[in-house]
């Protein structure tokens, strides 16, 4: 059975993954498109803080989800690291589909926007294969024997 989950949970996190790059690329289209004040808003330090943030979030989301399922492609077990994997990406997701909409704008908000739809669709990833409350536990199982 926890083989099950542990698969789960890589490829919710690995879903997050997706969800985070996505919205890394239209954020960073839409900041060189958009213009206030006369130049780009990517332009903005705030802006250009949130890109950077969301990339290397992105990043490292991606890193611990090919971690975990490396060790499953080894036959090793990936309880925690499934765990981990999954809480991070889904988290970061959430947080940087936020992100985006805020880069947007209004426009950010509209339903029929993509990063609208990302930001619906981050949320449900924290709740899918146990929720991150759940992951936490079983980290601080493993980080506390």
């Amino acid at each position: 059975m926890m083989s099950v989950l542990e698969k789960g949970r890589i490829g919710i996190g690995a879903l997050s993954v997706g969800i985070l790059q996505d919205a890394l690329e239209h954020s960073v289209e839409y900041a060189k498109a958009r213009r206030q004040f006369g130049q780009p808003i990517a332009s903005f330090q705030a802006v250009q803080w949130m890109i950077a943030d969301m990339a290397k979030d992105t990043h490292a989301a991606r890193l611990m989800v090919d971690a975990a399922a490396a060790r499953l492609d080894h036959g090793e077990s990936a309880a925690v690291e499934s765990s981990m994997a999954k809480c991070f990406a889904s988290d970061a997701a959430v947080m940087h589909t936020q992100n985006a909409v805020q880069i947007h704008g209004g426009m950010g908000y509209i339903r029929g926007v993509a990063v609208e739809r990302l930001y619906r669709d981050a949320k449900i990833t924290q709740i899918y294969e146990g929720t991150n409350q759940i992951q936490r536990m079983i980290i601080a199982r493993h980080v506390l024997a």
